[in-house]
């Protein structure tokens, strides 16, 4: 059966309990994300189901607790009901509650939180003051500063000035027991940039920021850069079907990271207003807040042109690139979906590629500029690097060249 938004605005009359101020506003939400009329029918069902399961027990959104909501949630276990279904409808009402907590009818102010939770939170917030992170790189740090006070302090109030040493030491260690190298230089990291923060703060000595253990990876040099092959990046950008409003995205994104080198959380942060058309310029928002403009070539902006012109769904949301389904937003920053473009387009042209990610066309660009003749100042002033030794690795990808510097070895063939 064909569900339109009058059978959606029948559910929702038939609403009468406390949700049922709410879900015309919640309707009303999901179409702006242009989500189709049958997918709006099944949130709104869940939504009418779980008002009456609360005007059944005269539970009111002040009174509503995460208590009432798992044994909502739990009721299906005890009914001859799939696990899909289930894990749907957990989806749904928690999609709702969501809704209700933004608009402020739900949940504000009432949150069962933790001491060492409310010191995370202000360790967050002076991340993103003063630090210029990445939100996906503050989320890691706020949690495992979390997880490092809960260990420590429990439930309880956090004194930092009771902390020693072995404190950071043995939960390195505990992480260690768990987690590869390169995962646990993140616990490290953010660790030691929480203590930095409570010295800071005035809590602890700079003594307990050093005694956060380093993290031994045995690498003398670093790996050589992973680059896609010219041959193979062309047939991603072949594959794309530019009839379609997913092709004239994905194509525009491709080039992005083939001839700007951009990082993928660069693109997704890319706003309308950051393309200058009169002087052909793009606004980047690179590492630690940084802002740069680079040059737009032709093709670059021919494709986001014809994205802008015919392929983006209209939306009130500002950022360049949007989802192609509902609901219609930003591509979400640590979601992957920049590298996803990428994969599909691979997958596309039956291109065997031994790697995947969006950053192996920052790393073609880099590599091609190389044996063109640019200097490794010019491509770490491209590629937006803050260190020369980041640029450095570059110089190990022309071995031809590399092979006249090489000495000859002492008492060896002449």
């Amino acid at each position: 059966m064909e569900r339109s938004y009058e059978s959606v605005a029948a559910l929702v009359y038939r609403a009468s309990g406390p949700l049922a101020g709410h879900l015309g506003q919640f309707v009303a939400s999901l179409i702006e994300q242009q989500y189709a009329a049958s997918v709006i029918y099944i949130k709104a069902r869940h939504a009418l189901v779980f008002d009456r399961w609360l005007a059944k027990r005269r539970v009111t959104l002040a009174d509503l607790g995460e208590a009432h909501i798992e044994q909502y949630q739990g009721r299906s276990r005890h009914r001859s009901i799939c696990a899909e279904t289930r894990r749907r409808e957990r989806s749904e009402v928690s999609e709702l509650l969501r809704f209700l907590r933004a608009r402020g009818a739900w949940g504000t102010g009432d949150l069962d939180t933790t001491p060492a939770d409310d010191f995370a939170a202000g360790f967050e917030q002076h991340l993103q003051k003063h630090q210029g992170l990445a939100s996906a790189t503050i989320e890691r740090y706020r949690r495992f500063a979390s997880q490092f006070l809960h260990e420590r302090f429990g439930t309880g109030e956090v004194d930092l000035r009771v902390l020693r040493p072995m404190d950071a030491t043995e939960f390195v260690q505990r992480q260690a027991k768990r987690m590869q190298p390169p995962a646990l230089k993140c616990v490290v990291n953010a660790i030691r940039s929480f203590l930095r923060y409570a010295q800071y703060r005035g809590d602890v000595a700079p003594e307990l920021v050093a005694a956060v253990p380093a993290v031994a990876t045995w690498t003398i040099t670093p790996p050589l850069p992973r680059a896609i092959s010219a041959e193979h990046a062309q047939c991603a950008l072949d594959s794309c079907d530019l009839r379609t409003p997913l092709g004239l995205r994905d194509r525009a994104v491709l080039l992005l990271l083939a001839r700007l080198g951009l990082r993928a959380h660069e693109i997704i942060a890319l706003q309308l207003q950051d393309c200058d058309w009169d002087a052909g310029c793009l606004r980047v928002r690179s590492k630690g807040g940084r802002e740069c403009l680079l040059p737009m070539p032709i093709d670059v902006g021919e494709a986001i042109a014809a994205y802008l012109e015919r392929g983006r769904p209209a939306s009130t949301d500002r950022h360049l690139f949007l989802r192609s389904k509902a609901p219609i937003r930003g591509l979400m920053e640590g979601s992957g979906a920049i590298g996803s473009i990428v994969r599909y387009a691979l997958g596309r042209a039956k291109v065997d590629a031994p790697h995947r990610g969006s950053h192996q066309f920052r790393h073609a660009l880099a590599v091609r500029m190389f044996k063109q003749g640019a200097s490794l100042a010019e491509i770490g002033e491209v590629l937006r690097h803050r260190s020369p030794q980041s640029t450095s690795i570059y110089a190990r990808v022309d071995i031809s060249s590399l092979r006249s510097l090489a000495l000859p070895w002492p008492g060896g063939a002449r």
